[in-house]
C-alpha cells in the first residue's frame, strides 16, 4: 500500500468495501437461512414424533375404552355375573378379541384369575395382585395399561390392560384384563411412515429395548451399546431436540417425545443435508446475481475515483516541495474541482500560519534577549555586592537567603543564555564540555536548588541514593535538565506529594536518571508533542502552567548533544528520564558539536 498513489488506494478501498459488504450480506443471509431451515426441519421432527405418540396413545385409548365397556357388562349391579354368564359374555366379544389377540381374562377383587377365553396352563387360580399395574388399577379404580413386561421364559415383551368392574354403588367387584404380545401384534400404526430420508425409532427406556425393531416370535432387541449410535445416545440424554453428528460424520436434526403411559421415547431424525441443500441452492443463485451487479459497480467506482483524484497529482508535488523546504514561499494554485480548491485554500492558510508562528518564535527569543538579560544582570550584580559584604555584615539567616537567591539568579541567567543559544543547539553549533560527574552529588545539588520551590508548592524531594555512579556529561547542562524535570514535577504534583530522583545503570552502557512524581501525568493525546518546541499540554485550561514551552525541547536537544537521550512514561505517576553515557567510556573527554 505504501507504493500506491492516492487514486489507486481510493479505488482499492472502494472496491474492497463493496466486495466486503456483498460478501458480508451473503454470509449473514446464508447463516440466517440455514438457521431458519434448521428450525423448520427441527419443528417437523417434533411434529412427526408428536404425531407418532398421538397415534400410539390413540391405540391405547381404544383398547382401554373397549375393555372398560366390556367390564361394565360383567356385573348385575351388585355382584359379578355367575361363571357361566361370564364365559358366555367373553365368548361374544369378537372385536375385543381382535384388539387383544383373543387373550381376555377376568380377575376377582384379590387379583386372582377366575375366567379366560383361551386356556393357558396354570393361569386360572393364579394371583396377580402383587404386580405393580394391578395395584395401580385397584387403587385408582380406572382403566390402566402396564409398562412393557418382558416374559420370563420367552423374553417377549407384553402389554397388560386392566379395567375395574364396579357395582352400581361404585364398589370394586373385580378386573377385566387383556394382554398384547408386542411381537405378534404391535400398537405402532402401520400407516405412519417417516418422510423419505428420515428415521423414526421407538425406544423402551425401562427395558432398554428398541420397540420398532421387534420381530414376530423373537426376543426384544436391545438398544445399541453407548457410543455406537449417537442419535440414540442423544435421545436418552434428556435433550428433547438438537443437532448431532454420528460416527460416520453425518449430521442429523432430531426431536423426541415421551410416552408416559408406556415409558417409551419416540425419536424422529432427519439428515442435516435437508437443511443445507435448499439453502446452498439459494446461496449460489444469489452469489451469481451479486457478482453480476458488482462488476459494473466496481468499474464505475474506478472511473469516478480516478477522475476525482487525478487533479491532486500536481498539487501533491507542490505540497511535498513545501514540506521538504524546497519551496517555502510558494503557494498552491487555487484551481480545479471544489475539493481541490478547498485543499489549496486550506494548505495556503496553513503555510501563512506556519510563517506567522516562526516569526512569533523569533520575536519571543529576541524579547527574552533584550528585556530579561539586562535587568537580571543588574539583580545578580546587586546580590553579589550584598553577598560580598559591600553594604556591611549581614545576619546569618539573611546571608543564607542572599546566597540562595544569588545561586538561583545565576542559574536563571544561564537559562536565558541557553534560551538565546537554542538555535545553536538545534543546528549543532552549541559547545558542550563533558566530564565525569558523580550523580549523587549532582542530584543533591539539584534538589537543594529546587527546595524553596518545593516548599512553596507543598511537595517533598527525595534522592534515592544508589551505588556510586558517574556519568559523562556537561555539569551545567545536566543541572539545567534536572532543574527542568524537577520544576515540572513540582508544579504538577498533588499537595504533600513525593518527588523522587533516582540514578541507575542500564544494560546498554548508559546511566538513567529518572524524576518521578505522583501527579496525573501528561495527557495521552499530547505525548507525541511532549518534547517539541513551544508546546504545552492543556493550554488555556485550569491545569496549564506558566512557561514558554521550550523547557523539554531544550532538555531533549541537550541530552542528544551529550550523547544521550530523554524520554517519558507513565506508571502511577509521571516519570521523566535522562540517559547519559557512563563515565568509564568517555571520562574526562571534551567534544564540540559543530
Amino acid at each position: 500500500m505504501k507504493t500506491l498513489n492516492l487514486g489507486t488506494r481510493v479505488v482499492l478501498i472502494t472496491s474492497l468495501s463493496i466486495i466486503f459488504s456483498v460478501v458480508l450480506i451473503l454470509f449473514v443471509a446464508y447463516g440466517r437461512l440455514l438457521h431458519d431451515f434448521e428450525e423448520v426441519l427441527s419443528e417437523r421432527q417434533v411434529l412427526q414424533a408428536h404425531s407418532m405418540a398421538s397415534r400410539v396413545n390413540e391405540e391405547l385409548s381404544i383398547r382401554l375404552n373397549s375393555l372398560g365397556a366390556f367390564a361394565s357388562i360383567l356385573t348385575d349391579g351388585e355382584n359379578l355375573l355367575p361363571m357361566d354368564q361370564l364365559k358366555f359374555a367373553m365368548g361374544r366379544q369378537p372385536g375385543l378379541e381382535k384388539l387383544f389377540q383373543g387373550d381376555l381374562l377376568i380377575f376377582d377383587t384379590n387379583g386372582v384369575a377366575i375366567a379366560e377365553n383361551r386356556h393357558v396352563p396354570n393361569r386360572i387360580g393364579t394371583a396377580y395382585a402383587d404386580r405393580p399395574h394391578f395395584k395401580r388399577a385397584m387403587t385408582s379404580n380406572t382403566p390402566i395399561v402396564s409398562r412393557p413386561i418382558i416374559g420370563r421364559r420367552t423374553g417377549l415383551p407384553l402389554l397388560s390392560f386392566l379395567a375395574p368392574i364396579h357395582s352400581d354403588a361404585g364398589d370394586l367387584l373385580g378386573l377385566a384384563g387383556g394382554t398384547i404380545n408386542l411381537t405378534q401384534q404391535g400398537i405402532l400404526p402401520d400407516d405412519l411412515d417417516p418422510e423419505p430420508g428420515t428415521l423414526l425409532k421407538v425406544l423402551d427406556t425401562g427395558h432398554f429395548i428398541q420397540v420398532d425393531a421387534l420381530q414376530p416370535g423373537a426376543p426384544a432387541p436391545d438398544l445399541p451399546a453407548p457410543g455406537t449410535d449417537i442419535l440414540v445416545d442423544s435421545a436418552l440424554s434428556g435433550v428433547n431436540a438438537g443437532v448431532v453428528t454420528d460416527l460416520s460424520g453425518e449430521r442429523w436434526v432430531y426431536a423426541t417425545h415421551h410416552l408416559d403411559r408406556l415409558g417409551w421415547l419416540i425419536l424422529s431424525a432427519a439428515p442435516y443435508a435437508q437443511v443445507t441443500q435448499p439453502a446452498r441452492a439459494w446461496f449460489n443463485n444469489f452469489l451469481w446475481a451479486s457478482v453480476a451487479v458488482m462488476v459494473p459497480l466496481l468499474f464505475f467506482a474506478y472511473l469516478l475515483t480516478r477522475a476525482a483524484t487525478h487533479s491532486l497529482s500536481s498539487m501533491s508535488e507542490k505540497i511535498y516541495g513545501m514540506i521538504t523546504g524546497n519551496a517555502l514561499n510558494t503557494r498552491l494554485s487555487v484551481t480545479g474541482t471544489t475539493e481541490t480548491r478547498n485543499l489549496a485554500h486550506a494548505f495556503n492558510a496553513l503555510m501563512d500560519e506556519r510563517e506567522a508562528l516562526d516569526t512569533l518564535k523569533s520575536q519571543f527569543v529576541s524579547n527574552v534577549s533584550h528585556e530579561l538579560r539586562t535587568p537580571l544582570t543588574s539583580i545578580n550584580g546587586s546580590l553579589k555586592l550584598l553577598d560580598s559584604g559591600a553594604t556591611g555584615q549581614l545576619p546569618d539567616k539573611a546571608s543564607a537567603l542572599i546566597k540562595v537567591a544569588l545561586r538561583n539568579g545565576e542559574h536563571l541567567q544561564a537559562l536565558i543564555t541557553d534560551l538565546l543559544d537554542f538555535d545553536k543547539a538545534v543546528s549543532g553549533k552549541l559547545q558542550i564540555n563533558t566530564t565525569a560527574i558523580q550523580l549523587d552529588d549532582a542530584i543533591d545539588k539539584a534538589c537543594e536548588g529546587n527546595q524553596t520551590m518545593a516548599n512553596h508548592y507543598g511537595v517533598r524531594l527525595a534522592n534515592k541514593h544508589s551505588e556510586s555512579l558517574a556519568a559523562c556529561a556537561d555539569p551545567e547542562r545536566l543541572r539545567q535538565i534536572l532543574n527542568n524535570f524537577i520544576s515540572n514535577a513540582i508544579k504538577y504534583s498533588p499537595q504533600n506529594g513525593l518527588i523522587t530522583i533516582q540514578a541507575e545503570a542500564t544494560q546498554s552502557g548508559y546511566i538513567r536518571i529518572t524524576v518521578s512524581d505522583q501527579g496525573d501525568g501528561v495527557p495521552e493525546h499530547f505525548i507525541p508533542n511532549l518534547f517539541q518546541r513551544f508546546a504545552q499540554a492543556e493550554v488555556g485550561s485550569s491545569r496549564a502552567k506558566s512557561g514558554t514551552g521550550l523547557g523539554l525541547a531544550i532538555c531533549k536537544e541537550l541530552a542528544e548533544l551529550m550523547g544521550g537521550k530523554a524520554g517519558y512514561f507513565y506508571d502511577n505517576g509521571a516519570h521523566f528520564w535522562l540517559e547519559l553515557p557512563q563515565s568509564s567510556s568517555l571520562q574526562g573527554s571534551h567534544h564540540e558539536n559543530a
